[in-house]
């Protein structure tokens, strides 16, 4: 019984690869260039998605994004509320989106009219890792108000990532979090060969920095 579930596994793993390569090269095709984020509840990955796409209006560019949760359309509504272009996506009852459920988005999206598409994974900070969804940089966002230890608890969304975010720098003493202690962290795990980026929405604080590690 295990072989077979691990059998399972790999096939679901290798048709996932195969259809987040076909996304990949969709989005090419079209000149989007993708962006995922991910991250547990709370994080401010919407937060981050809607400043960032205000910042890339501001610059010309057409924005659109994939909303990805569980169930409900609150992170929709909330980045329709702001003025960017979005596309709710529930999983039902998984913990993570996959290729296939975002390559049914992409059939929604009028992909000749946007520069720049934005897909913002399920709340959590294991399941997104295994997954990749075909965008061009994978982010994880992470907040001082989850505690020091987030980078030691969850090793594998950080090495699968291409870039990492500590956001809501502006409460670090408010909520006792030394966020040198998250950093260094990082720093150990990946060999100092990768940055963790700190920032705020709130206060904007860190947004540009993002935007340039982006090539947005």
């Amino acid at each position: 019984m295990h072989i077979v579930q691990v059998g399972m596994e790999y096939d679901v793993l290798k048709e996932n690869n195969r259809i987040a390569n076909s996304n990949y090269r969709l989005l090419k095709e079209n000149g989007i260039k993708t962006i995922e984020l991910m991250g547990s509840i709370g994080s401010g990955k919407t937060a981050l998605i809607i400043k960032l796409a205000e910042r890339l209006r501001n610059k010309g560019l057409n924005v659109c994004a994939i909303a990805g949760d569980v169930t409900g359309e609150d992170d929709q509504r909330r980045m329709e509320g702001s003025g960017l272009t979005a596309v709710n996506c529930n999983t039902g009852h998984e913990c993570h989106l996959d290729a296939n459920l975002v390559k049914k988005c992409l059939d929604k999206i009028d992909l000749d009219k946007y520069d720049v598409v934005f897909i913002e994974n399920v709340g959590n900070l294991v399941c997104p890792a295994d997954f990749p969804l075909g965008a061009d940089y994978r982010v994880v966002v992470i907040s001082t108000t989850e505690g020091d230890d987030m980078v030691r608890k969850h090793h594998d969304i950080f090495l699968h990532s291409d870039v990492a975010v500590l956001n809501k720098m502006d409460i670090s003493d408010a909520v006792g979090v030394d966020p040198d202690v998250i950093l260094g962290d990082y720093r150990k795990l990946t060999g100092g060969l990768k940055t963790m980026y700190t920032c705020s929405v709130k206060t904007e604080k860190g947004i540009d920095e993002i935007i340039s590690v982006l090539g947005l």
